[in-house]
């Protein structure tokens, strides 16, 4: 234990600007990764935001008795579509919610 009391810290000289460099960098990667990280959930929570609204939509249409707009049936001639242009669900998904 003494030894360590007694043991002077490395001396960093012309190195411990490049240790700070080190650090500067590897702080600078961790932030990027956290903000995108934030992007990304901030993403799916405005998706799941508007999922849970299609939902909501949708089950209040189905209690009052009528079919969603503009469809055919439950899930329309070619499945759910939104303004975004994806397709909604695979037939194998709509067969497990059915």
């Amino acid at each position: 234990m003494s030894l360590f009391a007694v043991a002077p810290a490395l001396p960093l000289h012309a190195a411990g600007k490049y240790v700070a460099g080190a650090y500067i960098v590897f702080l600078a990667i961790v932030l990027i990764y956290v903000a995108i990280m934030a992007t990304r959930l901030a993403r799916t929570e405005r998706e799941l935001t508007e999922l849970r609204r299609d939902v909501e939509e949708r089950r209040r249409q189905e209690a009052q008795g009528s079919e969603p707009s503009g469809t055919s049936g439950p899930s329309g001639p070619s499945g759910p579509s939104d303004p975004s242009g994806r397709s909604g669900r695979s037939d194998r998904e709509r067969e497990r919610v059915a």
